[in-house]
């Protein structure tokens, strides 16, 4: 069976659900891109957005790429993945509100405020936007 590419509402959909996804940015030359998993939020049509350390290689490879792609991916009840690339849009510093909303994005209610507490010595975090412009994606049926 061959592979069915997505529709773009589909793709969308996909991208907005809570998984993880695998960020990938230009490195430096002589390496492979920086290649790590992350948690993203995104509503289908606007802009993908992340939270990265201040201070952080991912920050400064990101502000130095000026643009990223991230991968999301399920294994059942069908194999499906999109990718999404494009420039990012902005960014800024992460506000409790911000960091609230992703951690409740992928952790149940009663995990929320212990993760909270713990991530607060992680020190300042950025959020970086990215409006995406490329995707790639497939659904290849069910295994």
């Amino acid at each position: 069976m061959e592979p069915m590419a997505l529709t773009l509402e589909d793709r969308q959909k996909f991208l907005a659900q809570p998984h993880i996804g695998a960020l990938a940015v230009a490195s430096s030359p002589g390496r492979a891109p920086l290649n790590v998993p992350i948690w993203y939020q995104y509503a289908p049509g606007g802009e993908l957005w992340l939270l990265t350390a201040a201070d952080s290689r991912k920050l400064r490879l990101l502000e130095s790429a000026g643009r990223f792609s991230i991968m999301a991916q399920v294994l059942t009840p069908t194999v499906r993945y999109v990718t999404a690339e494009g420039p990012i849009t902005r960014t800024e510093p992460m506000t409790d509100a911000m960091h609230r909303e992703m951690v409740s994005r992928y952790l149940e209610p009663d995990k929320v405020d212990a993760y909270l507490k713990v991530a607060d010595t992680y020190g300042p975090q950025t959020a970086v936007y990215m409006r995406p412009e490329q995707w790639l994606s497939a659904d290849m049926g069910a295994l």
